[in-house]
């Protein structure tokens, strides 16, 4: 499958996940996640999903968390989504706005020390 077709695909996958989580998840730690990035396999059977929370509990917590949900995400997912095979979804926490975070502190330490 074209690698454009794929990412929208996945781009489509982070919309619809963040409004079954938005609208359908009870559990309150769920709803304090973001999904920021989704990456789905060539023939569409898996798919990694990248999220971030401002909650205080651990990654390891909230990737458990998530990950117990996913049948019911992945469920709903297939309702809302026109897919012939809706993929497996394994939640992964995205430490990107972490680094990026860190990268920017570095940057204002090194400007204020000049």
């Amino acid at each position: 499958m074209p690698s454009h077709k794929l990412a929208k695909i996945a781009s489509e996958m982070v919309r619809v996940i963040s409004e079954i989580i938005f609208e359908e998840a009870r559990d309150e730690i769920l709803k304090t996640i973001t999904i920021t990035d989704a990456r789905v396999s060539k023939d569409l059977g898996y798919a990694k999903v990248y999220f971030t929370s401002l909650s205080d509990l651990s990654k390891e917590r909230l990737e458990k968390e998530v990950n117990e949900a996913s049948a019911f995400i992945r469920t709903e997912l297939a309702k809302r989504m026109d897919l012939r095979h809706t993929p497996e979804l394994e939640f992964r926490y995205d430490n990107s706005i972490e680094y990026a975070s860190r990268i920017e502190n570095i940057i204002k330490e090194i400007h204020e020390n000049e």
